[in-house]
């Protein structure tokens, strides 16, 4: 759905509430009156792929393979939030001027709560679970702490990546996805079993069939290893990776699908950067004692086109690219596979990132930006994702980086992913491995994209990481604002604080300081008035796009 400036205007100046229909005797749900000017955030744009590269079986296996990410959205939804399915039924049964935007921005957002205004509730007025559906709704840090100190056997479930934790009598107790979630973990196998059979591809195959089985006995290991040998026209994520979600704590994975076909060639162009990983973990700015030098290598880089997302791959900002698995075990024995989302990423470079540039930056420095370095900056990223302290040491106790920032883990490594990937093309320009060009253009580049991802808001991951760098590098003069009020790197100081900051943030990441990273995020985390001035003028230009994935729906 297309609205016009003018139809929102309209709309906006309307009642601020709609009942549902009367059929459903349900009470009625206050909406957001500023709910179609949320929803024209979202750019619906149709999201193209060319599956004439599919062998017949695998097009009959990527029917199958649908149906199953419809499962996961079934699941993400009660991740989400428990209560998700019975208002997902009021949500469509609305009627009235503002229904259709309240249904659609629900759809995007998969729930209640605007993920770019701290959460705050744009149906209804029930306060947002920093839990979200992991855990019991009235669920704080400290009763959960405290349970885990009287029952310390309790721990490893608890902590688990793939179980929920709910209330039996006066108990609590951790509940296995494949208990949680049966009937859709089932459904969503059957389909993947057969996803496997028709398929001819032995890689393919084999991921399917093991996926399948974990989706049933929660045990990802060994279909995560088969996921990093796929080599197959059809690239497929699908299950329990990222832990934003969890607000709490950052344990719990969200369900998520990604639908992708391979661009071989151009996967092809970017294969030599993987030789370059071992040089990169040994270059890092940390002392040698905290660098993660027996973690796998095997780092293959796809470059693939979307075809069909679902669950936590879905809801809110789209993903560029990502780095999986998250697994430490297969890290340290295989590496991890970066699958960068050309398609996807050429739409917001597109419609996003160029007007975003032409009012941030100062003048004729708008031209600067270039794609290949949007393109570079995105796949060293997700390189960066698999640099640095994984597992670690704190007071004695083998633990995980993950397990000790808690909450704050995911905003500081994706600090970490954005100011290393940066810092890893200054180095590889150097040795001539990186196109002097790429780097020529990152100043401008990345600063821009600083301003697209802080529209996010700072309670998503992404958001506050940029917010972090942009202030952190403003402090250190290596971006300064100009006298209109825009912004401008400066060029010779910025290699140095970049830096300064990937070595702040790998060393939070190798003491495992959760004190230290709210220490950042306190001094760090709050947009600036020069910056939030900016943001404030961007008001027409989408935040993100809505992707319709023509002849899947």
């Amino acid at each position: 759905m297309r609205v016009s400036v003018l139809a929102c205007l309209v709309l906006m100046s309307l009642v601020a509430a709609c009942a549902v229909s009367p059929q459903h005797a349900a009470p009625t749900l206050k909406i957001a009156p500023d709910i179609a000017a949320r929803c024209a955030q979202f750019r619906r744009h149709e999201i193209s792929t060319d599956l004439s590269v599919l062998t017949p079986q695998d097009r009959a296996a990527l029917r199958h393979l649908v149906k199953a990410a419809r499962e996961i959205d079934k699941i993400y939804l009660r991740q989400v939030w428990q209560g998700n399915p019975e208002l997902a039924t009021k949500v469509a049964a609305l009627q009235g001027p503002l229904a259709p935007f309240a249904q659609r921005y629900y759809r995007i957002m998969a729930g209640p709560w605007d993920r770019l205004r701290h959460f705050e509730p744009f149906i209804g007025t029930r306060p947002h679970p920093a839990g979200a559906g992991f855990y019991p709704d009235d669920m704080t840090r400290d009763a959960f702490n405290a349970w885990i100190t009287a029952h310390p056997s309790d721990r490893a479930a608890f902590t688990s990546l793939t179980t929920v934790i709910r209330r039996k009598g006066n108990d609590l107790v951790a509940v296995p996805y494949s208990t949680e979630y049966a009937p859709f973990l089932k459904s969503a196998a059957h389909e993947l079993e057969a996803a496997a059979a028709a398929t001819g591809n032995a890689s393919l195959k084999r991921f399917l069939t093991l996926r399948a089985k974990a989706f049933l006995d929660d045990d990802y290991y060994e279909s995560d290893l088969a996921w990093m040998d796929l080599d197959s026209p059809l690239e497929v994520v699908i299950g329990p990776y990222e832990t934003y979600e969890d607000g709490l704590f950052g344990y719990k994975a969200s369900f998520e699908a990604f639908l992708c076909v391979a661009q071989p060639q151009e996967s092809a162009r970017l294969a030599g950067y993987t030789s370059q990983l071992p040089f990169l973990e040994r270059n890092l700015p940390i002392p040698d004692r905290y660098k993660n030098l027996h973690r796998g290598t095997d780092s293959p880089i796809r470059v693939v086109d979307e075809v069909f997302t679902a669950g936590d791959a879905r809801a809110g900002i789209q993903t560029l690219a990502f780095n999986l698995p998250n697994d430490e075990r297969v890290r340290e024995a295989k590496g991890s596979k970066k699958v960068l989302l050309k398609n996807m990423m050429r739409a917001k470079y597109d419609a996003i990132l160029v007007p975003i540039a032409h009012r941030v930056l100062e003048g004729a420095e708008a031209n600067s930006i270039a794609f290949d370095s949007y393109f570079h900056f995105t796949l060293f990223h997700e390189l960066a994702h698999g640099l640095g302290p994984g597992r670690i040491t704190v007071g004695g106790r083998k633990t995980e980086v993950r397990l000790q920032l808690k909450d704050l883990y995911s905003a500081i490594e994706e600090a970490k992913a954005d100011v290393v990937g940066v810092y890893n093309l200054y180095a590889l320009a150097d040795r001539g491995a990186v196109p002097l060009a790429v780097v020529e253009h990152l100043p401008w580049t990345y600063l821009a994209g600083l301003f697209r991802s802080a529209r996010f808001g700072t309670t998503e991951a992404h958001g506050l990481a940029v917010v972090i760098e942009t202030n952190y590098l403003m402090s250190r003069g290596a971006i300064e604002v100009a006298r209109d009020g825009r912004f401008r790197p400066r060029v010779e100081q910025f290699p140095g604080a970049i830096r300064d900051l990937a070595r702040e943030l790998l060393m939070i990441e190798a003491r495992g300081s959760y004190g230290d990273a709210k220490q950042l995020v306190a001094t760090y985390g709050t947009v600036s008035p020069a910056m939030q001035k900016l943001l404030g003028g961007m008001k027409d230009i989408p935040v993100d796009v809505d992707p319709v994935f023509k002849g899947l729906q």
